[in-house]
């Protein structure tokens, strides 16, 4: 996945992945910015759509809005992104620098390489 979100869509999006599908109003009421005014959230919701991102069914007189783009697919085209322009294309230095930074003991640095394992087990990935 190429395109990006910006903060804004990003938000309404972690909403709607939680939520499965939702009005305007729903989304309204899970942002950390409960004011933000019902034009502004139902901009951002068709500009979305614009890019793909979103969905709607009509319901009534009112639109249910889903996501397209699975979060999963969405994460892993955002990291490789990071990896690349970041960590010249390296994971294990995108995953040595967040366990610098986050100051990991070596029992939490155990436990990410085997949760690292597991995923790429499950992947059906060789390790």
């Amino acid at each position: 996945m190429t395109k990006r979100l910006t903060k804004a869509e990003e938000e309404i999006m972690l909403i709607l992945w939680k939520l499965g599908e939702s009005t305007i109003r729903e989304v309204m009421k899970e942002l950390s910015e409960p004011q933000t005014p019902y034009t502004t959230v139902s901009t951002v919701v068709r500009v979305l759509e614009k890019k793909e991102f979103v969905g709607h069914k009509a319901v009534g007189t009112t639109y249910l809005y889903y996501p397209l783009v699975p979060k999963k697919d969405y994460l892993r085209g955002y990291l490789s992104g990071i990896v690349s322009n970041y960590f010249d294309g390296s994971f294990s230095r995108m995953a040595a620098f967040f366990a610098r930074e986050n100051d990991l003991d070596m029992g939490e640095l155990h436990g990410l390489i085997s949760e690292i394992e597991s995923e790429l087990k499950e992947s059906g990935d060789d390790a």
